[in-house]
C-alpha cells in the first residue's frame, strides 16, 4: 500500500487560543460547530453556544465510558441541564456508540441513523468481524476483538427522513456515503462547505495506536479493519471530495480546512486504491452487502 498524504500545521482547523479562551473543552471550528477528542475518535456538537435545552444536536456518541465527558463538555457549551433536540448518528461502530444507550435515555432524545444502519441500533444485527489483516499497526491487529453486537435505543430510533434534510440542523443534508458500514452517512452544509465526514474519511492513520495517541495529520481513508465495502468506499470518498469541503471535521483525527485539505482529499479520491485500499484482505475478496444480507450477523 502507499504513503498516506500528509497534512501540515497549515490545514489544521483548531484555534488553540480560542479552544483555552473557552474553556468548555472542545474544538470551536464554526460559530455553530464543536468537536470533542474522546480517545480514539470524535463526537460532535452542533449549535449555537449557550444555545439552551433542545437547541442543539449530538453527532455520534463516542466511548464506552465516556458518558460523562460527552455529558458535560455539552453542559459547558449549552447549558447546565441543555439536553439535545436529537442525537444524529454517522454509524453506529464501537467507538461511536459507547454512551449511545444512556444519553438517548438520560436526555429522552431521538436517534437519527441511515433505514441500513438501523439494525446494529435496535438490538437485530451485529457487524462483520473485524479485519486484523489490514493496515499493520496495533489497532489493526486489535480488531477481532472489538465488540460488535448492536446497542438497542428503542423506540427513540428513527431513520433519517429520505428528503436528505437533517433534523435540526436547519440548511444540513445528509449524503449516504457507504463502505465503511453499509448504513454509513455524512452531513453537509453548502453555505459554508462544512462536512462532518464521519469515517468516510479520516484525518489520522486509525490503523496506527502511535498515530492515534500523537494525532498526526494526514489524508486517510475510511479506517481500514472496519470497512467492508471498498467499492463503495471509494465512490463515497469521491462525492465527497466532488463537494469541494472547506472545512471537515471526521470521525479520527484533527477537523481540516481550506485549499491544502482539498487538495489532498481530490488526490486521495483520485488514487484511492492504490492509496487507501488494501492490496488483500477479507473485504476486498468477500465485501459484506445489505444487499445480500452477508452485512447483518445474528446479535
Amino acid at each position: 500500500m502507499a504513503e498516506q498524504i500528509p497534512l501540515s500545521d497549515e490545514a489544521s482547523a483548531v484555534d488553540a487560543e480560542l479552544d483555552a479562551a473557552r474553556n468548555d473543552h472542545t474544538h470551536e471550528i464554526a460559530p455553530d460547530l464543536s468537536y470533542r477528542r474522546l480517545g480514539i475518535v470524535n463526537v460532535v456538537f452542533y449549535g449555537q453556544p449557550s444555545a439552551g435545552d433542545r437547541q442543539w444536536v449530538l453527532i455520534d456518541a463516542g466511548l464506552t465510558g465516556t458518558k460523562d465527558l460527552i455529558k458535560s463538555a455539552a453542559a459547558e457549551r449549552f447549558g447546565e441541564n441543555a439536553r439535545p433536540a436529537a442525537i444524529v448518528m454517522t454509524h453506529g461502530h464501537f467507538d461511536h456508540v459507547g454512551a449511545l444507550v444512556d444519553l438517548a435515555e438520560e436526555w429522552d432524545a431521538p436517534v437519527y441513523a441511515h433505514r441500513l444502519e438501523l439494525p446494529y441500533l435496535n438490538g437485530s444485527a451485529s457487524y462483520p468481524p473485524g479485519d486484523p489483516s489490514v493496515g499493520g499497526g496495533a489497532m489493526a491487529a486489535l480488531a477481532r476483538f472489538y465488540p460488535r453486537s448492536p446497542v438497542d435505543v428503542g423506540p427513540r430510533l428513527d431513520v433519517l427522513p429520505a428528503d436528505g434534510n437533517v433534523p435540526f440542523m436547519p440548511g444540513w443534508r445528509w449524503l449516504h456515503t457507504p463502505g465503511h458500514s453499509v448504513g454509513h452517512v455524512s452531513l453537509w452544509r453548502e453555505a459554508d462547505r462544512t462536512m462532518v465526514a464521519g469515517d468516510a474519511f479520516v484525518t489520522t492513520r486509525q490503523e496506527s495506536a502511535y498515530a492515534v495517541a500523537v494525532q498526526k495529520a494526514e489524508m486517510h481513508g475510511p479506517p481500514m479493519y472496519y470497512t467492508v465495502e471498498w467499492d463503495k468506499a471509494a465512490a463515497s470518498v469521491r462525492l465527497l471530495a466532488g463537494l469541494e469541503p472547506d472545512l471537515v471535521v471526521t470521525g479520527h483525527g484533527e477537523a481540516m480546512h481550506g485549499p491544502e485539505m482539498r487538495s489532498a482529499l481530490h488526490r486521495l479520491a483520485a488514487e484511492f486504491e492504490t492509496i487507501a485500499q488494501p492490496r488483500q484482505g477479507r473485504y476486498l475478496r468477500e465485501p459484506a452487502r445489505a444487499e445480500d444480507g452477508t452485512a447483518y450477523g445474528a446479535p
